[in-house]
């Protein structure tokens, strides 16, 4: 398994994991200040990059902005090199490419770097004609401040039309930031799969292990109360942990024969799709060190197909 790989067709290289930092700082959706706090993020970040984990994905939607103010003070509080990528909120009234960059700017200051090496726009629905935000992003490429455009959450098509907007540029478009998971893959199905191979885009996977479903914490059996957003998802009903429990179960048995936790194995499975970087979340220092066990090992051909089986009703979800 290759220790870095690249962003689509630009030239940044990253460990093939990442860690999304939706819940560092927000406490809308999370319990940031309850639960765990700026300590425990901190030691997250730390303990990432001493296992080799250099892609640090936020938003600037993420906490109202604290997500980004605290990557930025971490890594100033740090030596090493990271990558860091945010998100552009398409809001109603941004809709000229003078609000793209004083969204860069702001963004730029609560990270407290002159360069963003990857700025994605967070969804597809806005009033700005898409030709406007990827001109606009362009101009950034251009002006230095970012090093590549992704985007989030597009469809095959829009995906399509994004790159092919950038071509006349000669800015290729990097990634597609899409939920994708054993238990979320209708990225197969819906043609972004094939369309981001097709034209070079690397697909970064959020929610990667399904809000925590494919950690084998949650079952039927073990009753442990779902946190946070997750307290709004059917899935973590006993339903919804009756019909994943094949999964979880096959996931168990594998993890056992590598000495992994199920959780590691289902970022393996991903690690070995072509052309995906799953970036799961980690609020303190033991999310962060069971995710970096996902590295430096491979699932056999055999075993990503007997997962590839069994997880098939979530073909379309």
């Amino acid at each position: 398994m290759n220790n870095t790989v690249r962003l689509g067709k630009t030239s940044i290289e990253v460990a093939p994991l990442g860690i999304g930092t939706w819940a560092w700082g927000d406490s809308m959706f999370w319990s940031y200040g309850q639960d765990y706090d700026r300590n425990d993020v901190k030691n997250a970040f730390i303990t990432a990059m001493e296992a080799g984990i250099t892609l640090f994905d936020t938003a600037e939607v993420y906490g109202n902005g604290e997500s980004e103010r605290l990557i930025g003070q971490f890594k100033q509080e740090n030596s090493q090199n990271i990558t860091i990528a945010t998100k552009y909120a398409p809001l109603p009234w941004r809709w000229n490419k003078q609000s793209v960059s004083q969204a860069l700017t702001d963004s730029l200051n609560r990270l407290k770097v002159e360069y963003i090496p990857l700025y994605q726009v967070h969804w597809p629905f806005m009033l700005m004609s898409q030709e406007t935000l990827m001109n606009a992003l362009a101009d950034e490429v251009e002006k230095g401040r970012i090093g590549a455009i992704g985007v989030s959450n597009y469809s095959a098509q829009e995906m399509k039309k994004a790159s092919e907007i950038l071509s006349p540029r000669n800015i290729p478009l990097a990634v597609n930031q899409v939920k994708y998971s054993l238990l979320t893959r209708k990225i197969e199905t819906k043609g972004i799969t094939h369309m981001a191979n097709k034209l070079g885009i690397t697909l970064l996977a959020y929610s990667p292990l399904a809000q925590g479903l494919l950690t084998g914490k949650y079952s039927h059996s073990q009753k442990q109360t779902p946190e946070g957003a997750r307290k709004l998802d059917f899935r973590f009903n006993d339903k919804g942990l009756n019909k994943i429990a094949p999964v979880v179960n096959l996931l168990k048995d594998i993890a056992a024969k590598y000495d992994k936790t199920p959780a590691q194995v289902a970022l393996n499975w991903l690690i070995s799709q072509s052309n995906v970087i799953p970036i799961p979340g980690a609020k303190n220092a033991r999310q962060a060190q069971e995710n970096a066990g996902a590295l430096g090992w491979q699932l056999t051909n055999g075993e990503v197909e007997q997962l590839e089986q069994i997880s098939r009703p979530w073909l379309n979800n």
